[in-house]
């Protein structure tokens, strides 16, 4: 008779390997990392690899599942505990300025992981269309709150100013940061009140 695995032990080893698969990508990219250096760098097995993780591209989608799990949680949160949809806008947007010029920065992981899968179809770049199309709206909803007259392409202005200052910040530091603030907030005197 075989023993079964402790299912915590399960856990631990499945989260070591994400959170090594999340500093490595973020940091070197997708593609430049190979699965036996995720299983080092987790100190598991390749075959407790594979038992939690059938594919690279499985650990991948998880990677940005929770990345985008967090910031739909940090966006909620902001939401919440503002006490008028302007202060949450505020908030998300200096947020977002912040983490463009916070060490470590390479740029936003949904944008990188998209520049390693073209294929469109492919489950990694579905999550990052969900996830791009739920912030979109989440801010669109914002705007609307904030009396926005046109809050869905104002929030798609948004998203590419957001996408832009991602760029920017990986590119040019904190230069970006103030840049995005200035035209964010051109952008939400658009009529907002």
């Amino acid at each position: 008779m075989s023993v079964q695995p402790d299912p915590a032990a399960r856990s631990s080893a499945r989260d070591r390997l994400v959170e090594a698969a999340a500093g490595t990508f973020y940091a070197e990219g997708i593609h430049s990392v190979g699965v036996d250096r995720l299983i080092a760098a987790a100190g598991v097995t390749k075959a407790t690899f594979y038992r939690h993780f059938p594919s690279k591209e499985d650990l991948v989608v998880e990677y940005l599942r929770l990345r985008d799990e967090a910031i739909r949680s940090q966006v909620e949160q902001m939401a919440t505990e503002s006490p008028h949809p302007r202060d949450a806008l505020t908030a998300v947007v200096e947020w977002l300025a912040d983490e463009v010029c916070g060490a470590g920065f390479r740029g936003c992981p949904f944008i990188n992981a998209a520049a390693e899968y073209p294929d469109p179809a492919h489950p990694v770049r579905l999550l990052v269309t969900r996830h791009r199309t739920w912030f979109r709206d989440a801010v669109a909803d914002l705007l609307r709150a904030n009396g926005h007259p046109h809050p869905v392409p104002a929030a798609a202005s948004l998203l590419l100013l957001r996408d832009g200052a991602m760029v920017g910040g990986y590119l040019d530091g904190g230069e970006a940061r103030d840049l995005m603030l200035r035209t964010a907030d051109a952008l939400l005197n658009d009529g907002g009140s």
